[in-house]
């Protein structure tokens, strides 16, 4: 049997003394887009943040092509080739937009150069000039710049949080195309936690639905919404 890109088996998570997740699990094959949806409070970002490596679970184990990762820090995750975006694409004001790709460059070895920099905005469509402070970068622009950043290591797998928060429908239909060539042109697992609808219809080869810390559902988005269970938890009750 294959090995899945990356997978997990069984997480539960306790924050504040309260259980927020229980018994989660799935895998991903290599260019899949997994979509994550459930009404606020579900623990979809909670999940993304064991996946990526900032807590620790209670149960379970996380797998990357094969490896067991659940007890390597986020950093180590992302030098074995995780990306993580977060819902707000923050980014330090104070530097410009060449001296964050530097950073970037330089956060660990090997140490790329400016063509690899290039190379990642360039599979974003993002143009700014590197004099650019990044104070003046709008919300699409900093979702680019930071995007960028992680693509020009040519990560694995990418863990995303929302990439459409407050876009309009034009900047929404841009990620949507540069999601589907990262996943089906260069093979990039993407698990994304998303509200629009309409973008995960897109992109998403699956969805799993959580509401109240589990998975109630799974399946293509147009089978789930159908469920009795997800239609009382994600669009009747809330």
């Amino acid at each position: 049997m294959k090995v899945p890109l990356f997978s997990c088996a069984n997480l539960s998570l306790d924050l504040g003394g309260r259980e927020v997740l229980r018994n989660i699990g799935f895998s991903l094959r290599r260019g899949e887009v997994l979509g994550i949806i459930g009404p606020n409070g579900a623990g979809k970002t909670s999940l993304l943040e064991i996946l990526s490596g900032r807590y620790v679970p209670k149960t379970g184990n996380v797998h990357l092509k094969g490896q067991d990762i659940t007890s390597l820090p986020l950093f180590k995750r992302a030098r074995l080739g995780i990306g993580r975006t977060y819902q707000t694409p923050i980014v330090c004001e104070d530097l410009t937009v060449g001296e964050t790709f530097k950073a970037a460059r330089q956060a660990y070895e090997p140490y790329l150069t400016r063509f690899d920099a290039e190379y990642g905005a360039g599979l974003v469509d993002f143009v700014a000039p590197y004099t650019t402070p990044n104070s003046q970068l709008k919300t699409f622009e900093r979702r680019k710049l930071l995007m960028a950043n992680l693509l020009m290591r040519r990560p694995e797998l990418l863990l995303m949080d929302e990439p459409a928060a407050g876009l309009i429908n034009a900047e929404i239909d841009q990620i949507d195309q540069i999601l589907r060539m990262l996943s089906k042109e260069m093979n990039v697992g993407v698990v994304i936690v998303e509200h629009r609808m309409e973008l995960l219809e897109s992109i998403a080869d699956r969805v799993i639905v959580m509401d109240a810390g589990e998975v109630i559902a799974e399946g293509t988005l147009q089978d789930v919404i159908q469920s009795p269970a997800v239609r009382s938890a994600y669009f009747e009750a809330h």
